[in-house]
């Protein structure tokens, strides 16, 4: 059974409760993708993958789920295994691999992403619209924090309404089954 745990510091509370929040809804996930043939990685590099300019490489996948480059080639080692995902050569430059998805990986990824909206859905709905625009400008601050002392004040590249619009539009076909 989780600990909720009473600090006097507020750091120490708002510390504890990032963590705990992160392995909470990290278990949800998995929990939930338990028994359909993804992780909640490969989820993520899927949705990756097909919210890229076109096929994907490598790096860019890397950068979209916040993972290191060898990490997300192990995990897409096991995806190409699977048939969810295959590496092509790069037209203009032969000697760079792009990830693209299978029809298979089509198929798993729109199942997963109607159950993981539902998810988000069933765990945000005790917050209000305005409390999750003041928890999401809250976040981006330690966010944001956290990447210039990691990263040497590092900025986020930041997603284009474009694609903002094009993850939107493919959220909402893959819920209502248009994909």
């Amino acid at each position: 059974m989780p600990v909720k745990f009473i600090f006097n510091n507020p750091q120490m509370d708002v510390w504890m409760l990032i963590h705990q929040t992160y392995y909470s809804v990290l278990r949800c996930e998995e929990k939930l993708f338990t028994g359909t043939g993804l992780t909640t990685q490969q989820h993520a590099i899927l949705m990756a993958i097909k919210n890229a300019d076109g096929p994907a490489t490598p790096t860019q996948i890397a950068d979209w789920v916040d993972r290191n480059l060898n990490s997300i080639t192990l995990i897409v080692d096991r995806m190409e295994k699977s048939g969810l995902v295959k590496r092509v050569r790069d037209v203009r430059d032969r000697r760079s691999l792009r990830i693209v998805m299978t029809e298979k990986g089509e198929q798993y990824l729109k199942q997963n992403t109607t159950m993981s909206w539902q998810l988000i859905k069933d765990l945000l709905k005790v917050l209000s619209e305005e409390e999750m625009r003041q928890l999401a400008g809250l976040l981006e601050k330690v966010r944001q924090q956290a990447i210039e002392q990691c990263n040497g004040k590092k900025s986020l590249r930041e997603v284009n309404i474009s694609e903002r619009q094009h993850l939107s539009e493919f959220l909402n076909k893959a819920i209502n089954g248009q994909e």
